[in-house]
């Protein structure tokens, strides 16, 4: 059975921000609900002042073991790696393989998800909102030679450590959509670089593919998956967050598409909306084991 991962999010005030919340607290209530295990941030929260990324993993270690989850993950991404400047792409990419290291050592994690750099129109008017107009849409040849060089210098040492890393579809990147970040992993050719499946992101893009073209288009680089939904504003371009059952996206329809392709990897959960977080985890779990019970 795929392990089932709860996203920081649920944990979360507001984005890399928990409140009143703990690793420990946050830990055990994604137990108490049933999750196998949670995916973490790259870098400690706001909260944690002075804190190396050792030691928080360190907590999060100690965590695991304490409450039993099968898997960990972690958001560790290159953000520099597109930059004119030579020594900050070098550093992003030793950041991210000693920050991989460190995780596969301390908490035994063997997939990350991850980004390249932020990329955005220099046109003042392309609107923020409009995520066509950004990410592979303004990629210049020099990002993508780029973003592949340096993402084949962390695969060949993942291959070494036995960790996997995959690319989120996420908008302002240049792996927003299934056909760019398919191009970029088949560029890298790596057996330890592939894709973390967001559709929840996908949908926010006024053309896409269908999540039976996303998932056969991926094949065997899919490593993870993203679930999350929205449902499209009234008369606006705009979509509003909802819970998983309750959006624009068939969850029961994803996740049988995925059991047909053979999809053994982890799934993870979002609920990237304000409010009672801790009661949009239990509910979004319940829908979700409720559906694979039918299916999987």
């Amino acid at each position: 059975m795929n392990h089932t991962i709860m996203h920081i999010n649920y944990g979360e005030t507001t984005y890399n921000h928990y409140g009143s919340n703990t690793i420990d607290s946050i830990c055990k209530m994604a137990a108490n609900i049933g999750f196998d295990g949670i995916e973490f941030r790259g870098n400690p929260p706001a909260e944690f002042k002075n804190i190396t990324f050792v030691d928080y993993v360190k907590q999060i270690a100690e965590c695991k073991k304490k409450y039993g989850f099968s898997e960990v993950i972690f958001a560790i991404g290159l953000p520099d790696c597109t930059s004119h400047d030579k020594d900050k792409r070098e550093n992003s990419i030793l950041v991210a393989i000693e920050k991989a290291k460190i995780a596969n050592e301390l908490c035994g994690t063997t997939t990350c998800n991850t980004f390249a750099s932020r990329l955005t129109s220099g046109i003042s008017t392309a609107p923020a909102n409009c995520y066509e107009f950004h990410g592979s849409a303004v990629a210049s040849q020099e990002d993508w030679g780029l973003t592949v060089a340096a993402f084949q210098q962390v695969g060949y040492e993942l291959e070494r450590i036995g960790v996997k890393f995959a690319f989120e579809t996420h908008m302002f990147h240049i792996h927003d959509l299934p056909a760019a970040t398919k191009k970029l992993v088949d560029a890298i050719n790596s057996p330890v670089i592939g894709v973390n499946m967001d559709f929840g992101n996908i949908v926010y893009f006024p053309e896409h593919p269908s999540l039976e073209e996303t998932i056969e288009l991926y094949g065997d680089k899919l490593f993870y998956t993203h679930l999350k939904n929205s449902t499209a504003a009234p008369g606006s371009n705009t979509r509003i967050a909802t819970a998983l059952g309750e959006g624009d996206i068939n969850h029961r329809s994803y996740l049988s598409k995925l059991k047909e392709a053979g999809f053994g990897g982890p799934i993870g959960i979002e609920a990237p909306r304000p409010g009672d977080r801790v009661w949009y985890a239990q509910q979004d779990y319940l829908y979700f084991k409720s559906v694979m019970e039918t299916i999987w």
